[in-house]
């Protein structure tokens, strides 16, 4: 399912692009996440875009498509699988859908190998860059406890104060013990909140969280609303005891008599 962004580029690449791209995050979440790239701009926050688990480019080029003057996108994956021409395919479709290269890094590597400073480096020689904070950061690593919560700590510290994070599979059946990593993750980082839950349009299309500083819910929440109010699950849920708005292609209850 395809949204409008606000941004014209990202929608002719959403519409055109993304499904040739090998890939398995949504263009439902996408959108979603082109048009809260676009409310961060719109607000004046500055800062560059970090992906853990790029593959061969499909959410990254969506994501580095809302680019700002002196921003940055960083790419991580180990890039050998399933062959070692992962990276050459990322290169070839970044460039193929209008990511230049100096607009982005691939890091080739392990994250449990790295640091935050290793993460920002590439972003810091940008000329005229914003500085050394993220504000919109995908995690799509490999998924176990011991991963996902060392991808959590590494981004965390490189977060803008009003950024988002991003985690994938989130929900996913087959990987049904991950939530409960994140879940420990936030009841120990109380100041960070999942603002969003975006579901899932098939079994590879899967689930996402959003995630946000608690002083930052309200730069988003009302907005994001407002502006998919068609997809928004009137019940919502409740999630470590607040409420967390669900945006799913097919808002439906039961029907009950």
């Amino acid at each position: 399912m395809i949204l409008p962004t606000g941004t014209p580029r990202l929608d002719r690449y959403l519409s055109e692009g993304y499904e040739t791209v090998r890939g398995m995050s949504s263009a439902f979440a996408a959108s979603i996440s082109g048009h809260i790239l676009r409310r961060q701009a719109e607000l004046g926050i500055k800062g560059h875009i970090a992906e853990i688990g790029t593959f061969e480019g499909r959410f990254f080029i969506a994501l580095a498509m809302g680019l700002q003057p002196g921003e940055h996108a960083i790419g991580i994956d180990i890039f050998s699988w399933p062959s070692e021409k992962v990276l050459d395919h990322l290169h070839a479709n970044c460039a193929k859908h209008g990511v230049p290269q100096p607009d982005y890094t691939a890091i080739k590597g392990n994250t449990a190998d790295m640091t935050p400073a290793d993460v920002i480096a590439p972003a810091l020689r940008v000329p005229g860059s914003v500085g050394g904070k993220v504000r919109f950061f995908h995690i799509d690593g490999q998924h176990d406890d011991e991963n996902i919560t060392n991808d959590l700590n590494l981004a965390a510290p490189l977060m803008h104060e009003s950024g988002i994070i991003v985690l994938d599979d989130m929900l996913h059946p087959a990987y049904p013990e991950l939530v409960e990593s994140v879940h420990r993750w936030l009841r120990q980082h109380p100041e960070w909140r999942v603002l969003a839950i975006i579901d899932r349009e098939d079994i590879v299309a899967a689930a996402k969280y959003v995630l946000c500083r608690v002083e930052a819910v309200a730069l988003y929440e009302k907005d994001l609303l407002a502006a998919f109010a068609p997809q928004v699950f009137p019940m919502g849920c409740d999630l470590i005891g607040h409420f967390t708005m669900v945006l799913t292609p097919n808002p439906r209850l039961a029907e009950i008599d």
